[in-house]
């Protein structure tokens, strides 16, 4: 739809200083003649946009111009403001504070009136996941690799990936790409990782598959485990996963199927919920399990 088409170009035009034409066309799958009807339409809407010709020419919005906030309504203007502060919680810069003075009104007063909803996506150690973000999104942009050393429960390691999306998930930033050495899709969490640097490599040309998110799915390769819950953890199982998980023994006890990125993470989570949580299957865990709860008890024996 034009409609769609034209705010599509306009958040563009607010992103990039300039752009031409032909990559508006090829981009929104039109041809340049209607590209530049839109453009036309945007000017007669109010909005100041320029073309310059020939050799680093473009379209481009007129400097200092701002978005009238009457184009949007207020419930959309909250609504883009809200995620604007919450990318901003998380920026090394100011580049989000100056996008909502682009769509807000000179004195700013209305982007402080509704402050209800916060949405901070910052870590406690918001310098040093600013400073990976900013990274990260500019080899994307770039279409560089990136190398890290990092850090899991199976040691330290020295990686190298092509990066595609940066994740905000189970509370944490991770970074989601092509891995050389490994020749599949990783996701990476950033605070595990250290020593982070652009290359001069460029991505190759591939078929990048979608990103998906799975609520007991970590990575490829996993083990899988039947766990049982004590009921009075009900409100946790809720809280990670979601209530669609649930299900229920003859006792009337939680019964979940676990997918896991490995055996010691796995332990580990299972130990988080001390004697309400039981290990059904497979048998060879539940021993491992046992073995593990041994070796911790002796160390509290007096």
């Amino acid at each position: 739809m034009k409609i769609d088409r034209l705010i599509g170009i306009l958040s563009i035009l607010l992103q990039r200083d300039k752009i031409t034409s032909q990559e508006l066309a090829e981009k929104f799958e039109v041809s340049r003649r209607t590209i530049l009807r839109d453009i036309e339409s945007l000017n007669v809407a109010g909005i100041p946009i320029v073309s310059e010709q020939g050799q680093g020419g473009g379209i481009s919005i007129m400097d200092g111009y701002k978005i009238d906030r009457t184009l949007l309504s207020s419930g959309d203007m909250q609504a883009i403001l809200s995620g604007l502060r919450s990318l901003d919680s998380v920026s090394g810069t100011n580049r989000y504070r100056q996008l909502m003075e682009k769509l807000s009104a000179d004195d700013m007063t209305s982007v402080n009136v509704d402050n209800h909803i916060i949405i901070d996506l910052s870590s406690w150690d918001k310098s040093a996941i600013a400073g990976k973000i900013e990274l990260i999104k500019q080899a994307i942009e770039q279409r560089n690799l990136i190398t890290f050393r990092y850090f899991s429960p199976g040691g330290e390691s020295e990686r190298r990936i092509e990066p595609y999306h940066l994740i905000f998930q189970w509370s944490a930033w991770y970074v989601w790409g092509y891995c050389t050495e490994r020749q599949d899709y990783r996701m990476f969490k950033l605070t595990r990782m250290t020593e982070l640097a652009i290359t001069d490599d460029r991505c190759e040309e591939r078929a990048v598959p979608e990103y998906t998110s799975d609520k007991l799915r970590h990575t490829r390769g996993e083990i899988k485990a039947t766990v049982k819950f004590d009921i009075s953890v009900k409100w946790r199982i809720i809280d990670e996963f979601g209530a669609d998980f649930l299900k229920y023994d003859d006792s009337g006890d939680l019964v979940m199927e676990f997918t896991w990125s490995d055996k010691h993470s796995f332990f580990s989570y299972i130990l988080t919920f001390g004697d309400s949580a039981e290990i059904v299957a497979p048998q060879e865990y539940r021993q491992e399990f046992a073995e593990l709860a041994k070796k911790i008890y002796s160390k509290y024996e007096t």
